[in-house]
């Protein structure tokens, strides 16, 4: 997520409810897709923290441990900055960039 950059704004919009109907016809539909989403974005960017924080673990206290944890609170506060997940998935829903199937609505069709 973060090598992506993206147009998703970092604080919390007010959206038309029926921008997420065009794509499926069912907004409550399209908020599961958009949910889904979100939870993939979340733990993709919950395990790239935890891969760069494992960096940081030590099992023996000294004193460059002060300096380690200024670059982890530095780790931390880009994190925080950035667009939270479900922010993202949203955008991406309303860019046409979701990939998603209904496997009961292909079977219904045939």
């Amino acid at each position: 997520m973060e090598a992506k950059k993206s147009k998703t704004s970092s604080s919390t919009i007010t959206r038309n409810i029926t921008q997420f109907d065009k794509e499926t016809n069912n907004v409550y539909e399209s908020v599961a897709i958009i949910a889904k989403r979100a939870n993939q974005l979340s733990a993709e960017l919950k395990e790239e923290l935890n891969g760069k924080l494992a960096e940081f673990a030590s099992h023996t206290d000294n004193l460059e441990e002060i300096f380690e944890n200024r670059e982890q609170i530095e780790i931390s506060k880009h994190y925080e900055r950035m667009p939270k997940p479900h922010l993202v998935a949203i955008q991406e829903f309303l860019d046409g960039e979701v990939y998603y199937r209904n496997p009961a609505k292909e079977e219904a069709a045939k």
